[in-house]
């Protein structure tokens, strides 16, 4: 099966994310946004719970493999970008906040070519630098 019916549907559900969090974190009254964080988050966890069981897959064999270290860094980074990322929704616009958080799309991009040895071209340079355009000219007021 291809990735990108999964990347479109990936796209679809987390368009949706900024705004819906934006209205339950901010007026009154509001959700504080760690609480806000640990209810969605909830519902994640529950989700990917049930895929794991469903797909009898085994979890505690995979805690000590020797590439969990890395999925327990992803995590902490995970929990520290949606805490920051909610927070900032909070008290932001969605509209300059979901941009800036956008950005790591680029980030990880230009991680992967300094650090996997990912190819640069041309077309990718330029995309790269294009968003950057786009999101200062979004941003910025």
């Amino acid at each position: 099966m291809s990735y990108l019916p999964w990347a479109v549907l990936a796209l679809a559900a987390y368009a949706f994310v900024s705004p819906l969090m934006k209205v339950a974190t901010q007026g009154e009254p509001s959700i504080p946004s760690n609480v806000a964080a640990l209810m969605a988050n909830s519902l994640l966890v529950f989700g990917t719970a049930s895929i794991v069981v469903y797909n009898d897959s085994d979890v505690i064999g995979y805690l000590t493999h020797s590439k969990s270290k890395y999925v327990f860094a992803a995590g902490l980074c995970l929990t520290v970008g949606i805490l920051a990322y909610y927070r900032a929704l909070s008290i932001g616009q969605v509209s300059i906040v979901s941009p800036i958080f956008g950005m790591f799309l680029v980030l990880s991009s230009v991680i992967g070519i300094v650090f996997l040895n990912e190819s640069l071209t041309a077309r990718k340079a330029l995309g790269i630098g294009l968003a950057i355009i786009a999101v200062y000219l979004v941003a910025v007021e």
